[in-house]
């Protein structure tokens, strides 16, 4: 097996993940800056009472993601779609709705599935868009109403990990604008802070375990705005390690899936606050049948501990619950290089696949 203390030195994969916390400050700086472009889209947006939210692969679970939180945060109707569905089904993606705000996603801006969405959105169903790119003068920017260009966060590496966090945050910051919550900004700071605290440990604990252990598959669970999160976890653990992963709602786990968990499976939990006992209760009832358990929440009490093989506990006080979205996703980042890592894969250089989908 390879150690990480070699393979990592030159990784932009593992140096981009452990940044997270150090870009996430640099960008909500960016964005909370007096004048900037940030409150021209607050200006020109938030009129609008329903969003759409559009990407592919990791920018469609962000959009999964950025669109339950909007709902959380303003009470406002908010969805997401593949943009490959905008481009073949566009009347499952209710363009025609009456102050529709599109939103499309793309890391490099020039996604042409992306971009292919953004102008049937713009010339055929004249819905107003947004772009939300890392790019640097993109196709995404040019063909947008708006677009929010987070240079700060852009990866090097194929796998999306600091940029699909940093826009999300993005998202969640105008959300907060529009329903008037002052305190997210301080609250996505401090989970910054925490997560800069802890984040070298739970790498180390995670190549630990990944070294002493084989598994067949991996299940990742998540309830509301964390089921967006659950099928990033699974995208992620696919791309670096070419693992099987299946994201699941949690709740819905005991209703076929359970027939698969045995010591070989390896099920995360993305344990959020507002169903914590019902969650718990799935947690504990998937232990007694021989999982292998991991647990991601902000704070655990001792039943979860006695009953996880592995707990990652943020433990930021007082922050709301769409503020841990971000920071959750980071030990299953981090386990999907560990695990590609010891299979002597290379997640700079992920097999079978690019860092931009461009179609002929």
């Amino acid at each position: 097996m390879n150690s990480v203390n070699t393979v990592t030195r030159g990784s932009n994969t593992y140096i981009e993940i452990l940044s997270q916390p150090q870009i996430w400050r640099r960008v909500l700086q960016e964005l909370s800056a007096s004048g900037t472009l940030f409150e021209k889209v607050y200006e020109q947006t938030s009129k609008r009472k329903t969003w759409l939210f559009v990407g592919c692969g990791t920018s469609y679970y962000l959009a999964e993601a950025a669109a339950a939180s909007r709902r959380l945060q303003t009470g406002q109707a908010a969805f997401a779609v593949p943009a490959s569905e905008i481009m073949l089904f566009p009347d499952t993606a209710l363009l025609r709705t009456a102050d529709l705000q599109a939103v499309v996603i793309s890391r490099s801006g020039e996604t042409s599935e992306a971009l292919r969405a953004l102008e049937l959105l713009r010339n055929r169903y004249k819905v107003p868009t947004l772009g939300i790119t890392c790019g640097t003068n993109t196709p995404l920017e040019a063909g947008s109403d708006l677009c929010l260009s987070l240079h700060t966060a852009n990866d090097k590496s194929p796998v999306m990990t600091r940029s699909f966090t940093s826009m999300l945050m993005c998202l969640q910051m105008l959300a907060a604008r529009t329903s008037g919550n002052a305190k997210l900004l301080n609250e996505l700071e401090k989970v910054a802070d925490r997560c800069a605290a802890v984040i070298e440990g739970w790498s180390s604990d995670l190549e630990e375990f990944v070294a002493t252990r084989d598994f067949a598959a991996y299940s990742f669970l998540g309830q509301g705005p964390f089921y967006g999160i659950a099928r990033e976890a699974a995208l992620k653990l696919t791309e670096m390690s070419c693992s099987f992963g299946q994201p699941f709602h949690t709740l819905e786990f005991r209703h076929g899936p359970k027939a698969i968990v045995g010591p070989e499976i390896c099920l995360s939990f993305f344990l959020s606050e507002s169903g914590d006992e019902a969650e718990r209760k799935v947690l504990l009832d998937m232990k007694e049948l021989g999982g292998t358990v991991i647990a991601i929440c902000n704070r655990a009490d001792a039943e979860v501990r006695r009953s996880c093989d592995l707990v990652f506990e943020l433990g930021a006080a007082d922050v709301s619950e769409v503020a841990l979205l971000a920071p959750f996703v980071v030990p299953v980042q981090l386990m999907g290089f560990h695990c590609g890592v010891k299979k002597g894969l290379t997640p700079d250089n992920p097999r079978n696949l690019s860092r931009v989908v461009l179609l002929d």
